[in-house]
């Protein structure tokens, strides 16, 4: 029988579009499921503020009657604006191991964004960069942060035989730590506070955080304008994310420098919450938000998910994250956590992989973001 794409139109729709991966991944140990009504949230104008500078469509595969596939399509109109090209994006691509049902897909989104006049597509990306990015296809046997992405192994080589090749990787690493590196980062760490005039603020409520969550949002835009994909957050981007994060976020690991009045960076860090939100099964009531919040406590978790660090650029230079990164590590020993699961880092950030590897590491996963001519 063949494949029907049909448009993503009504809340019926929307339900479907967000619970096929549940479907999809439910024998998978390794897929962290996102909540629902976050992911419901991205699909509409109303409570999704990417709309305002953001084209998409939404469409789901069916097949006898079943949902086996879906995909999004993005046109990003700040970040085309921003590097003067016609780029389209695929994005929340999921499918059967079906070479018919990937190919009903990508040749929808493809003709939509030939239609609205993009000349290439990339992805999996998302509508901002702290949205869904790349296509996992190496490190299928290790659990993924809440901050990176799990797919099918089949993957890669379906959609590589539909012309989409490499644009860029992102590497993650897991870090181990012990007291003699971090008593040694801490010596460092304490010659630049007192060279540069530095001051680490730490919090012990969420309600210490909120006066600063618009400075580390503008040392954000401003820390990360410079990577491929990247358009500046808008005011009401900000408080998307503001409200979707805060209120997991144990304030311990969150650490601000200042430099006199000014905030120069900062960086968050959160005790995994992967297992809980696996427990959660997508769901914040009746039981997921007990189980985030006991994973939110560090209490017998030994793992720090590294979610984000900015330092102003002017300032980048004088060892501002070295001071960010002795601070957190400082909370992890006292808390009793051993290991730091890293961020996708492009594999061209030479500086930060460097770094990593100093640690007793391992470099565990890859994710893709591929690239294809629309012409």
């Amino acid at each position: 029988m063949s494949i029907e794409i049909k448009e993503v139109k009504n809340t019926a729709d929307k339900k479907a579009f967000v619970n096929f991966p549940f479907q999809l991944y439910k024998k998978s140990k390794m897929w962290v499921p996102p909540l629902k009504s976050d992911e419901l949230k991205m699909l509409s104008p109303e409570t999704n503020p990417a709309f305002e500078f953001c084209d998409s469509k939404f469409w789901l595969a069916v097949k006898n009657g079943k949902v086996v596939g879906r995909i999004a399509a993005i046109i990003n109109k700040a970040y085309n604006e921003k590097i003067n090209k016609k780029m389209g994006r695929i994005s929340r691509l999921e499918f059967i191991k079906d070479e018919e049902v990937l190919n009903s897909l990508l040749s929808k989104a493809e003709t939509w964004l030939k239609e609205n006049g993009m000349e290439m597509v990339h992805g999996p990306l998302g509508f901002s960069n702290l949205d869904l990015q790349g296509m996992l296809i190496e490190g299928f046997d290790y659990l993924p942060s809440i901050a990176s992405v799990f797919n099918m192994d089949y993957y890669q080589e379906m959609i590589e035989k539909h012309a989409y090749e490499k644009e860029i990787d992102w590497l993650e690493f897991r870090l181990s730590i012990g007291e003699h590196a971090v008593n040694k980062a801490s010596r460092g760490a304490a010659l630049i506070a007192k060279r540069y005039g530095m001051e680490v603020l730490h919090f012990t409520k969420t309600s210490e955080m909120i006066p600063y969550v618009k400075q580390i949002f503008e040392i954000l835009n401003n820390a990360f304008d410079v990577l491929p994909f990247v358009a500046k957050l808008t005011p009401k981007m900000i408080d998307l994310y503001s409200e979707k994060y805060i209120k997991f976020m144990n304030p311990a690991f969150v650490k601000i420098v200042k430099m006199g009045d000014e905030i120069v960076g900062f960086i968050i860090g959160m005790p995994s919450l992967s297992e809980a939100m696996q427990k959660a099964g997508g769901k914040l009531f009746p039981f997921g938000f007990w189980h985030i919040l006991k994973a939110r406590k560090a209490k017998n978790n030994n793992t720090l998910d590294q979610l984000l660090t900015g330092v102003i650029p002017e300032h980048q230079s004088k060892g501002v994250a070295v001071l960010l990164f002795s601070e957190s590590q400082n909370m992890m020993i006292k808390k009793g956590m051993k290991y730091i699961e890293t961020t996708g880092v492009f594999e061209t950030n030479h500086n930060v992989i460097t770094n990593w590897k100093n640690y007793d590491h391992i470099q565990h996963k890859r994710r893709r973001c591929f690239i294809k001519s629309l012409a």
